[in-house]
C-alpha cells in the first residue's frame, strides 16, 4: 500500500531542484528535436531530400568515435574489449532497435498524413511505460497516469489547432504509412526503455559508446543498400551536407543527454517532455516556412508542461534497480574486469576499507 500525505507533501516536487533539472533539460531535449525535424523539413521541400539512413549515419558514427575513444582512455584497451565480450550482444540488439526505429518514424512522412504521423508518434509513450512496468519492475500510481494523459491531451491540442488551420497534409499511402509509424514509435519505445535499463547500471560512456558502434555498421550497410542514389546527392550538394551538419550536431546533443534523462528521470519522462516540440518548431517554421501562431499552441504548450508537473506530485516511481551511483560503479568495474563475483559485497567492502586506509596514511 502506498503511505497517504498530505497537500503539502504532495506539492513538494516545486520545491525539488531536481524537478526543474528534469524539467529544462527535458526541453532541451525537446530543442535538439526541434532543430532535427527543421532541418529534415527543409532537406525535403527545398532540396527534395528524404533519406533517413544517410542522415543518421554520420550521427552513429561520430558518437561512436567520441565515445569509444573515452572509454578506451577510461578503461584501456582490455577493458573495452571486454564491454564487447559480456554485453555486446545486448548492444547489438540495441543499436538495431535504434536505427530501425528512425528509419522507418521518417520514412512514414513519406506515406501517411502529418495528422497521423503526429498522433501514431504519441504511441511511444505508453509502450515505455508498459515496457517500464515489466522489465524494470516500476509501479505506477493513479496520479502518473492522469500526468500522462494531461500531456497527451496537450498534444491533441496542437493537432486540432493544425487541422483547423488545413496544415494537414494528404496521404500518398495511408495504410503502409500509419503502420511505419506504429512500428517506429514501437522501437522507439523499446530503444529508450532498453537504453534507460542500462544507463541505470553502466557508464553513460559505455552505453551510447556501445550502441552507436553497432549502429554504425547496421546503418552504413542500410544505407549501401536502399540509399546509395541520395548518398550521392547529398555528397554533392553544399547547402545538402550543411543542413545534414545541423542535424547531426542536434542528434549528438540529444543522444548525449538523453541517457542523463533517463537517469534522472525516466524514459516515459523524456517522451512527455519531447511532445513540446512542436511548439518549439512552429516558432522556427514562422520564419522558416512562412507559419502562424495560433492562440491554441502557447495553451498547449502549458497543459503539456502542466502533465509533467501533475506526473511528479507523487513522488515519481524508481525502478527496482536502482539508478547508477559510486556503489554501482565499483560493482560494475569489478564485474566487468573479473567477471560475476560471489562475495563481490565482501570486495567492495574491503576495497572501501582499503580507501579509507590509504587516505589515512
Amino acid at each position: 500500500m502506498f503511505e497517504k500525505k498530505t497537500l503539502k507533501e504532495r506539492f513538494a516536487f516545486l520545491k525539488d531542484p531536481r524537478f526543474y533539472k528534469v524539467l529544462i533539460l527535458g526541453q532541451v531535449l525537446s530543442l535538439c528535436i526541434t532543430g532535427t525535424n527543421v532541418t529534415t523539413t527543409k532537406l525535403s521541400l527545398s532540396y527534395n531530400f528524404a533519406a533517413p539512413t544517410t542522415q543518421t549515419f554520420l550521427v552513429y558514427a561520430t558518437l561512436a568515435v567520441v565515445y569509444n575513444s573515452y572509454a578506451i582512455y577510461k578503461r584501456g584497451i582490455r577493458g573495452w574489449l571486454l564491454q564487447f565480450r559480456r554485453r555486446g550482444l545486448y548492444y547489438l540488439i540495441l543499436g538495431a532497435i535504434d536505427v530501425e526505429g528512425n528509419y522507418f518514424v521518417v520514412k512514414a512522412y513519406q506515406y501517411t498524413s502529418l495528422l497521423s504521423a503526429m498522433l501514431l508518434n504519441c504511441w511511444s509513450t505508453p509502450v515505455c511505460m508498459l515496457l517500464s512496468f515489466i522489465f524494470m519492475k516500476i509501479r505506477y500510481r493513479w496520479v502518473q497516469y492522469v500526468g500522462v494523459v494531461i500531456a497527451l491531451g496537450g498534444m491533441g491540442m496542437l493537432i486540432a489547432s493544425d487541422v483547423m488551420e488545413g496544415k494537414d497534409y494528404a496521404a500518398v499511402d495511408a495504410v503502409k504509412g500509419d503502420l511505419f509509424c506504429l512500428l517506429g514509435a514501437t522501437l522507439y519505445g523499446f530503444s529508450n526503455v532498453g537504453e534507460e535499463l542500462m544507463a541505470r547500471k553502466h557508464p553513460l560512456y559505455e552505453v551510447i559508446g556501445m550502441f552507436t558502434f553497432f549502429a554504425t555498421f547496421i546503418n552504413f550497410i542500410q544505407l549501401m543498400i536502399l540509399e546509395r542514389n541520395e548518398f550521392s546527392s547529398f555528397a554533392g550538394n553544399p547547402a545538402i551536407v550543411g543542413l545534414v551538419i545541423v542535424y547531426t550536431v542536434c542528434m549528438c546533443i540529444l543522444y548525449s543527454l538523453a541517457p542523463i534523462m533517463f537517469r534522472w528521470g525516466s524514459a516515459v519522462l523524456y517522451n512527455l517532455s519531447l511532445l513540446t516540440s512542436n511548439f518549439y518548431g512552429l516558432i522556427f517554421g514562422i520564419g522558416l516556412f512562412g507559419y502562424h501562431i495560433t492562440v491554441m499552441y502557447p495553451f498547449a504548450y502549458v497543459v503539456i508542461i502542466l502533465g509533467i508537473a501533475i506526473y511528479h506530485i507523487f513522488p515519481t516511481p524508481e525502478p527496482a534497480i536502482g539508478t547508477f551511483d559510486k556503489e554501482t560503479a565499483q560493482r560494475e568495474h569489478l564485474e566487468l574486469m573479473h567477471g560475476p563475483q560471489p562475495d563481490l559485497e565482501q570486495r567492495l567492502e574491503t576495497d572501501e576499507v582499503s580507501d579509507i586506509k590509504h587516505t589515512v596514511v
